[in-house]
C-alpha cells in the first residue's frame, strides 16, 4: 500500500485546521496547526494561519511569536506584512508597526496608499510632526489627490499663509474632479476655513462636501427607523438571566452619538490600570443580529432559551478576544450602535457596565456635519434635518433604557465633564465599577493608538473650547432647528 506524500499530508492537515477554525473549534484548530509546524518549521503559511488564529483566541504572545516566524521566513510577503502590522498595532508597538509599514512602502515606493497608511498611523500614534512631514511630501508629489488633503487636515491646524489652502482651492475648481474628490477636498477646505477663523466660509464648503457624499452613499431614513425600533422592541420583556456567566474580560460599554465625546470618555476609563481600550469593536450588535435576527427581523428575545442566551455570550466573548490581547480584567467597547441592544447586554452580561454620553445636540449636529465618516457609515450625517431626527431617536431609546434597566447604567454630560474634569472623571470611574486612580486624570499621556476622528483631541488635556461652538453657525443650522422643533435641548 502506497503511503501519502508528506506534502499531501501537510495540506490535508492544514485544510482540516481551516475547517475547524471556520466551525468555531479554535483550540482544536490551534493544536493541529502547532503539530503541523513541528513537522514543517519552515512553512510560513502555517505560521501566518497560527498568528491569525491566536488573534481570535486573544493569545497575544502566541500571535507575536507566530507572525515573527512568518516574517523571518518571508519578510516581504504582503499578506504576512499586513498581519504583522495588525499584530503589533494591537500590542501598541509603534516602532515595530512603522518598521513593517516601511517594508510595505519599499515593495512599491511609488504607490500612494502604503505611504498614506504610514502617515495615518503616525497620526494615530500621536506623532503629529512626523505625520505632517510625510503628508506634505506626498502632497508635493501628488497635488491632485484630494483624499490626501482631507486625511492631512484631520490633525493639521492651518494658518492663513499655508500654501496648501491655495492648492486645495485650485483643486476644488478642477473641472474633471470626480464626486469623491469634491467630497474630500471640500471637507479639507472647511477645516482650513475654520482653523483660520473664516467661519462664514465653512458651510460654503461643507454643503458640496456633504452633497457629494450623499450622492455616493444615499441615506434611507425609513430603513434606519425600522431597524432601530424593531431591535429595541424585540427586547421587551427580557429579564436578567439567572447565574449568567458574563464575559472575560468584563465589558464597559461607552455609547453616545458620533462626536459626542465617547472617545474622550473611553480614554479616561482606559487609563485605569484594570482597563484596556477596545475602541469601536462593533462585535456586540453584529453578534446579536447573527444570533437572533437583524433589526426589524429580530425575534422576541423573551422567548430565547437559556442555552441560546449563553451561546450569545460565549460568541461575543470569542469575537472580542482579538481586542483583549492584554491580561486586564476589563475591556471598553465604544461601538456607537451598541446602545440598541442594552437590554440584551444587561440581561446576559452581569459583569458589564454601561456609560451613555450626552452632549448639546446643536454641537453634535455641527460636528457631525463637518466631518467625513468611513465609507457608507452614518449616512444621515450629510443632512442637518436627518441629524436632528437621529439625535431625537437616540435620546428616546436611551431614555427607555434609563426607565427599564435597574442598575449598572451611568449617564454623563460632555459639558459637565469638560467644565469639571476631576468630578466628571471620578463619576465615570465609579460608573465603570472601578476604584479611583489619579492616573485617570492623565489619560492624554497614554501612548496607545486612537482610531477615531477625535485622535488629536485625546492627546490633549480636557479643554472647553468645543462647548457651544454651534453659535458660530447659528444661521446655517436653521434646517436642523426646523427639524428639531420644540423638543428641549437637555
Amino acid at each position: 500500500m502506497m503511503q501519502a506524500h508528506p506534502q499531501s499530508m501537510l495540506k490535508a492537515g492544514f485544510d482540516k485546521a481551516q475547517r475547524l477554525a471556520q466551525s468555531g473549534a479554535l483550540r482544536e484548530a490551534a493544536a493541529l496547526l502547532d503539530g503541523l509546524i513541528l513537522q514543517a518549521p519552515q512553512n510560513a503559511d502555517l505560521y501566518l494561519s497560527r498568528a491569525r488564529l491566536a488573534a481570535r483566541l486573544g493569545d497575544s504572545a502566541k500571535r507575536q511569536s507566530a507572525i515573527d516566524n512568518a516574517l523571518r521566513l518571508r519578510p516581504t510577503d504582503p499578506a504576512i506584512l499586513s498581519e504583522g502590522i495588525a499584530t503589533y498595532t494591537a500590542l501598541g508597538a509603534h516602532d515595530d508597526v512603522l518598521g513593517l509599514l516601511d517594508r510595505q512602502i519599499a515593495l512599491d515606493p511609488k504607490a500612494i496608499k502604503p505611504q498614506a497608511d504610514k502617515a495615518l498611523y503616525l497620526q494615530r500614534a500621536g506623532r503629529f510632526d512626523a505625520s505632517e512631514a510625510l503628508f506634505r511630501r506626498l502632497l508635493k508629489k501628488h497635488p491632485n489627490d484630494a483624499e490626501l488633503y482631507r486625511m492631512f487636515a484631520a490633525t493639521h491646524r492651518f494658518t492663513k499663509s499655508d500654501p496648501l489652502i491655495g492648492a486645495m482651492r485650485r483643486l476644488a475648481k478642477h473641472p474633471k474632479l470626480p464626486p469623491a474628490g469634491r467630497m474630500h477636498i471640500n471637507f479639507a477646505l472647511a477645516k482650513a476655513m475654520e482653523d483660520t477663523g473664516q467661519h462664514g466660509r465653512v458651510f460654503h464648503h461643507l454643503r458640496p462636501a456633504n452633497a457629494a457624499q450623499a450622492a455616493l452613499w444615499p441615506d434611507d431614513p425609513a430603513a434606519r427607523a425600522a431597524e432601530w425600533s424593531g431591535t429595541v422592541a424585540a427586547q421587551d420583556g427580557l429579564t436578567q438571566l439567572a447565574d449568567a456567566p458574563g464575559t472575560k474580560p468584563g465589558l464597559i460599554f461607552v455609547t453616545g452619538l458620533p462626536r459626542s465625546g465617547t472617545t474622550l470618555v473611553e480614554q479616561i476609563i482606559a487609563s485605569h490600570s484594570q482597563v484596556q481600550a477596545g475602541g469601536e469593536m462593533a462585535t456586540a450588535l453584529r453578534c446579536a443580529y447573527a444570533s437572533f435576527g437583524a433589526g426589524a427581523a429580530m425575534r422576541p428575545l423573551a422567548t430565547a432559551t437559556r442555552d441560546e442566551l449563553i451561546r450569545f455570550t460565549r460568541q461575543l466573548e470569542q469575537l472580542n478576544r482579538p481586542s483583549a490581547a492584554q491580561d486586564t480584567p476589563r475591556l471598553t467597547d465604544k461601538s456607537i450602535m451598541a446602545f440598541l441592544i442594552y437590554g440584551l447586554l444587561h440581561a446576559t452580561l452581569p459583569n458589564a457596565r454601561f456609560i451613555i454620553v450626552h452632549r448639546d445636540p446643536r454641537d453634535i449636529a455641527v460636528s457631525i456635519y463637518k466631518n467625513h465618516f468611513s465609507t457608507g457609515t452614518h449616512r444621515y450625517a450629510t443632512d442637518l434635518a436627518a441629524i436632528a431626527e437621529v439625535i431625537k431617536s437616540f435620546r428616546r431609546i436611551t431614555a427607555h433604557w434609563r426607565d427599564t434597566l435597574p442598575d449598572r447604567l451611568t449617564e454623563i454630560r460632555y459639558e459637565d465633564l469638560v467644565s469639571d474634569p476631576e468630578a466628571g472623571s471620578r463619576a465615570l470611574i465609579d460608573g465603570a465599577g472601578l476604584d479611583w486612580e489619579d492616573r485617570c486624570l492623565d489619560f492624554h499621556k497614554s501612548g496607545g493608538t486612537v482610531k477615531t476622528l477625535s485622535l488629536h483631541q485625546v492627546r490633549q488635556p480636557i479643554y472647553q473650547s468645543s462647548a457651544a461652538a454651534w453659535r458660530r453657525y447659528e444661521a446655517e443650522l436653521q434646517p436642523f432647528f426646523d427639524a428639531w422643533g420644540d423638543t428641549s435641548w437637555d
